[in-house]
């Protein structure tokens, strides 16, 4: 199948041609043609199958059809749960609307109101947001929702997992009850069907095997770690890979992401932090080094687990497993992109990680094969079953992972410190599928 058979506005399939795309991947295939038909939608598909381009195109279609409105007031909006998914959505709508005259703007917290009061004062047809600052230009009256057409909530599991929920209702409130609404998820549980059941009318279903599809091409593979000094040379041991072309390094917590970079730069690495402490403005400059090569080593807390879409990632690196099985798949997502093979390799010490190593086992149904290195072997196995608690080691830690630190929430109280950024030119590796 081709994107011709869609019957997308030419200026679109010549964008989409300019891209390189030949072929829509299976989300795109069954949700296009749905969403052009004027049908709600409620997709279940993990990141990396394609599903900017699955909602983004159709909603670019039907702005090809210029109408005029008041300022202010969009026909399109997409809402997503960080900075960093509504950075790859504007790229994506610049990349395909390239040949439409439209307008669109972003509307992110932790960046500057100025331009965004510029963009809403005037007619507009698309804007993406995140969903406190959209919120917070509904009620000062700059953006109006009034003749929205279509309302996408995309990772809209995410955006309940971080408290969004509040903001997501008004957001519909706010909307015409006539629109057509596209509700895109990574998981689908009670929450999320319920969710779904009050905002969609009569939804078509798109369910596609992401999970399966992102973990069949992607390699993994357990080393049992002795303590976090063990961590560190079992990390540092990958870093001097050349098998390793750019790889995202998971940490726990804010503080081991800015240490564990220092010291890759210190190694003489090509190495920056990622972290929600970071400034909009800082955090936009490490992706982009990632994008263009001038980053190899991205260690980032999981504000990067879902959003960046890098076709050079080669490896993840689990430093420290997350607490929620979930993040383990969104966090490996970020290799393997595009049909592409990829290799994620995790950490795990005895304590803590036993129990979610094991969590995470369950929910993609095996077991992560065990790998060692010699002469980085571990000196004890897991003790898999047993009371977690035991320390790992960790300098300040009570727990494995940063927790009870500060006042006791992961990444408690920390000073502030500026991003950890050190880049060598490189060439970045271009970018041919749709998502």
């Amino acid at each position: 199948m081709s994107f011709d058979q869609f019957k997308l506005a030419a200026p679109i399939l010549r964008a989409v041609t300019q891209c390189g795309y030949t072929e829509p991947t299976p989300v795109q295939e069954k949700s296009i043609p749905e969403i052009l038909a004027g049908r709600d939608l409620l997709a279940s598909a993990q990141t990396g199958t394609g599903k900017t381009a699955a909602f983004m195109l159709p909603a670019l279609d039907r702005l090809s059809t210029l109408k005029k409105g008041p300022k202010g007031a969009p026909r399109v909006l997409v809402m997503t749960p960080t900075r960093e998914l509504a950075a790859q959505v504007t790229e994506a709508t610049r990349n395909y609307g390239r040949f439409l005259r439209l307008r669109s703007t972003a509307i992110l917290g932790g960046t500057a109101y100025g331009p965004q009061f510029r963009d809403l004062g005037r007619p507009i047809d698309l804007v993406v947001g995140t969903p406190g600052r959209l919120i917070d230009h509904l009620e000062r009256g700059s953006l109006n929702l009034s003749r929205l057409e279509v309302l996408i909530l995309d990772e809209a599991d995410r955006m309940l997992d971080m408290g969004f929920k509040e903001d997501v209702e008004k957001v519909v409130a706010a909307a015409p009850a006539e629109r057509q609404t596209l509700l895109f998820t990574a998981t689908m549980d009670r929450t999320m069907e319920n969710l779904a059941n009050r905002l969609l009318n009569d939804p078509v279903r798109v369910d596609i095997a992401g999970r399966k599809m992102t973990l069949d091409q992607i390699s993994q593979c357990l080393h049992v770690a002795d303590s976090y000094h063990h961590k560190k040379r079992l990390l540092q041991h990958f870093a001097e890979s050349e098998e390793v072309s750019q790889a995202i390094i998971f940490s726990a917590t804010k503080r081991d992401a800015d240490s564990l970079a220092q010291e890759l730069i210190d190694q003489g690495h090509r190495a920056a932090a990622l972290h929600g402490d970071m400034t909009q403005g800082a955090r936009n400059r490490t992706v982009r080094g990632l994008r263009q090569g001038r980053v190899r080593l991205l260690v980032a807390t999981d504000v990067a687990a879902r959003g960046i879409d890098i076709p050079g990632i080669s490896h993840v690196i689990n430093f420290d497993l997350p607490m929620a099985a979930e993040d383990y798949v969104h966090r490996i997502g970020r290799t393997g992109r595009a049909g592409a093979s990829g290799i994620a390799i995790s950490f795990a010490s005895n304590g803590v990680d036993v129990q979610r190593l094991e969590r995470i086992e369950k929910l993609i149904g095996e077991r992560l094969p065990q790998e060692e290195i010699p002469g980085l072997e571990p000196s004890r196995p897991l003790r898999r079953g047993r009371p977690a608690g035991k320390r790992d080691g960790r300098p300040g830690n009570k727990r494995h992972g940063g927790f009870n630190r500060g006042k006791g929430k992961p990444g408690g109280s920390q000073r502030r410190r500026e991003p950890i950024v050190e880049y060598r030119s490189r060439k970045a590796r271009p970018a041919k599928s749709a998502h």
